[in-house]
This record gives C-alpha cells, sequence and structure tokens, in this order.
C-alpha cells in the first residue's frame, strides 16, 4: 500500500481468533460476544470481510483480507461435511499442485488457496503440512476428533500467539 493510501504505514493482513475446549461440559457459543469484540480490535488487518463460526467446542472469528478467491473464500472456511472448520492468516503458494496430488477426493467448498489446509489434514494428517510452501498461521479444528491444530510457517512471518485462560480454554491469535 502506498503511503498516501495508508497513512498509518500498517500492512493489511488477515487475522485469526480461536477459542477451543474439548471437554463434555464446554459451550463456547456463550463467549461470542467477547470473541467477535477482541476480532474487532485487528479488523484493520482484513478490512474486507468478518466470518465466525461458534460451537460448543470451538468459536473461531476471521478478519480478511481477499486476495485469492475475493468472492468465495469467506472464512471460517467450513468443510462440506461440516467436521472441519479452518481460519487462515496468509498465502498457501503451492496450494494448486497440493491440490493436484492430494489421494483422497476432497470436495473443497472455496477457490481460496487456504483450503488446502483442510484437504491436506483429511488425505494425510497434520504431517502433511510440512509440504506447505507460503506464508501462514492457522487454526484447525475437527469435530469429529475434538481435535485442534494449530500452525504457522516455519520463518514465523505471521505471528501465532496461544495460551490457556483461567477456566483451561485454549485461545489463539
Amino acid at each position: 500500500f502506498a503511503a498516501s493510501k495508508n497513512p498509518t504505514g500498517v500492512r493489511p493482513m488477515c487475522s485469526i481468533l480461536g477459542v477451543f475446549d474439548a471437554r463434555p461440559h464446554a459451550d463456547l457459543r456463550r463467549l461470542r460476544p467477547l470473541a467477535l469484540s477482541l476480532s474487532a480490535l485487528q479488523r484493520h488487518r482484513g478490512p474486507d470481510w468478518s466470518g465466525v463460526h461458534a460451537s460448543k467446542h470451538a468459536l473461531l472469528v476471521h478478519e480478511r483480507l481477499a486476495i485469492v478467491d475475493p468472492a468465495g473464500g469467506a472464512q471460517p472456511i467450513v468443510s462440506a461435511d461440516g467436521a472441519l472448520v479452518l481460519a487462515v492468516n496468509g498465502e498457501i503458494y503451492n496450494h494448486r499442485a497440493l491440490q493436484d496430488a492430494l489421494t483422497t477426493a476432497y470436495a473443497f467448498t472455496t477457490g481460496s488457496d487456504c483450503e488446502i489446509v483442510s484437504a491436506l489434514y483429511r488425505d494425510e494428517g497434520p504431517a502433511a503440512f510440512a509440504k506447505l510452501n507460503g506464508i501462514f498461521a492457522f487454526a484447525l479444528w475437527d469435530a469429529a476428533a475434538k481435535r485442534v491444530v494449530i500452525a504457522r510457517d516455519p520463518l514465523g512471518v505471521c505471528p501465532l500467539y496461544w495460551g490457556h485462560d483461567a477456566d483451561g480454554r485454549l485461545w489463539v491469535a
């Protein structure tokens, strides 16, 4: 962005916020207003779209800067069967090659470069994330396994922070 269009000097990028709690008694839906207000503090990073997914065990909020698939790549991205929910900040440069190399069919719901993360997870598990070429930080919720996978690019171009609150819930941003 040119200085005249961006007087703050801050380069917009997406942001993610996630809260996870796999315990049987959990119900994170009541934290939705808090998560939305916290995510709004990062809205300047992703001015094109705000999205939220709220369930008993996972709450994901995404502030989007639309680069790839501006019309249909809204996040969080929910898999066609509803079992996987993904929020990503970044760009996956080799998503097309990875999509062509999948050994298991995956029903892509967007044209986003980021959805390859869910497809790789379904195809090969988290070990496949080593194949990702790009700058990224993401949180992937597997509802069936009640499992969250968080990762960032090896160089840390996209920052990723995580911690637990006093109630034992995992927070990611």
